[in-house]
């Protein structure tokens, strides 16, 4: 199943009942980078009352990683429902964090739940998503009188090359979606060869790429 990321970090402000909801989202690829904007988010809003925040690190189908936190808030009112509109909207590799200050009127429970809620499809309204494509690497092996047309399939395929040795012969390292794997060792034919997959090895090159 396929899921959406975040393109660029995007905020939005929410006022329920005079309390303040200011509403900030991150792509993110791992928890300490999660974290690292949670306190980015605290020195710049010292004064607010609480920094709730939710996170969810791969495929929300199926995810790896994914965490929250109250921060004060009743145990239930603010991270949980941060989380539950990203996954209901299938968002992967994504934190939200909501600063509140308190307006003096208490919410309750309830009220609590629709206000992180509401602040969080707010910034959700405001995303630029883009579908996740899985990527891989693999080595392509070339002669040097076809290198050029083994670049174009590359590239053609949405693929990258990370790097490139010229000993024997041109070996590419290239990063490309997992699906076209099969395409690529097709076209490349008479102009090279796939020595290797090294997608088992490389845990993080699959949560890095989206088009």
């Amino acid at each position: 199943m396929t899921y959406q990321t975040l393109s660029c970090p995007v905020t939005s402000q929410l006022e329920v009942k005079k309390s303040q909801f200011i509403t900030y989202a991150y792509p993110v690829l791992s928890r300490d980078k999660a974290m690292f904007h949670v306190e980015q988010l605290r020195k710049q809003y010292p004064d607010a009352r609480h920094h709730c925040w939710a996170y969810i690190i791969g495929d929300p189908h199926n995810t790896t990683s994914a965490g929250f936190d109250d921060d004060g808030e009743p145990n239930g009112t603010a991270g949980k429902p941060i989380l539950n509109v990203l996954q209901h909207k299938i968002i992967g590799n994504v934190l939200v964090i909501v600063v509140r200050y308190f307006g003096g009127i208490k919410l309750g429970a309830g009220g609590l739940t629709r206000a992180y809620a509401g602040a969080t499809q707010a910034v959700v309204d405001k995303m630029t998503l883009t579908p996740f494509v899985s990527m891989t690497r693999v080595t392509v092996a070339a002669d040097f009188a076809t290198e050029s047309q083994v670049r174009y399939i590359i590239d053609d395929l949405g693929g990258s090359i990370e790097a490139v040795a010229y000993t024997q012969c041109v070996t590419l390292t290239v990063s490309l979606p997992a699906a076209d794997i099969a395409a690529l060792t097709e076209r490349l034919f008479m102009h090279g060869r796939v020595l290797t997959d090294d997608s088992d090895n490389d845990a993080d090159i699959d949560d890095v790429s989206n088009v």
